[in-house]
């Protein structure tokens, strides 16, 4: 498999695609909208790019991606920054990077939102084989009987967050885990910056009667694929657009 990938760059001689190879063990990884690094130039230095079309054949690709980033965006984010650039006439990198959820738009990623890991337990046993070894002593003190009671109903829960819900400490956990009935493992946990946002919807403007003449003439052409140039008269600033 081969990708079309448009580099991370102002540059206007790289608003093009670039293909590269698609290596197997990354194959599920790779969708339209990822990002990625991959050699570029004539150093193989390697750069960021964005994936706008997945291809089986490629008659240009020579090189192969090194690592994917992440796949937040959609190929509706995609198509749509394709539209922008070629409506404002930018790249459409830099139209994607208006998509990028803040502080992941940086091309240094020192200077990115690093994404928060949290440590989670999880039972490595059944319910039967945790019954069994209470019932043959392996496991007789309360606080880790309590502690595997309430796993079992609420498994793969972040340490903190146990520690306080069930009333035992974390000493017990890590008995537990030597014992080898739990594990601990560190999960990436995808931030939101709009998750507390409360955004409301724009509610539709009325016209009035000169505005709504205008807008249906536009409309009629539109219907009618007529196409035509409409010059509107006004204020400076009062988003005639």
């Amino acid at each position: 498999m081969f990708v079309e990938i448009i580099m991370n760059s102002n540059a206007k001689a790289l608003n093009r695609t670039f293909d590269y190879m698609i290596p197997i063990e990354l194959e599920k990884d790779v969708h339209i909208g990822s990002r990625v690094f991959v050699p570029f130039g004539n150093g193989n230095k390697v750069h960021e790019g964005y994936v706008i079309d997945i291809k089986e054949k490629s008659e240009f690709a020579n090189k192969a991606i090194v690592r994917v980033e992440d796949s937040i965006l959609t190929e509706k984010n995609v198509n749509l920054a394709k539209l922008m650039a070629m409506k404002y006439f930018c790249n459409v990198s830099d139209c994607i990077r208006l998509m990028l959820p803040p502080g992941n738009s940086s091309k240094d990623l020192e200077k990115r939102v690093k994404e928060k890991t949290v440590r989670k337990v999880y039972l490595k046993i059944s319910s039967d084989e945790i019954q069994e070894k209470i019932e043959n002593n392996d496991i007789k003190s309360g606080k880790q009987i309590k502690l595997l009671e309430y796993l079992n109903e609420n498994d793969g829960i972040d340490v903190s967050l146990l520690e306080i819900e069930s009333g035992v400490s974390k000493a017990v956990m890590t008995s537990l885990a030597k014992k080898g009935v739990i594990e601990f493992r560190e999960e990436q946990v995808n931030r939101n910056p709009f998750k507390n946002k409360k955004i409301k919807s724009d509610k539709k403007l009325k016209l009035n009667k000169e505005q709504e003449d205008i807008f249906n003439q536009i409309d009629f052409m539109i219907d009618n694929s007529e196409f035509s140039e409409f010059l509107l008269y006004g204020i400076t600033g009062a988003r005639k657009n």
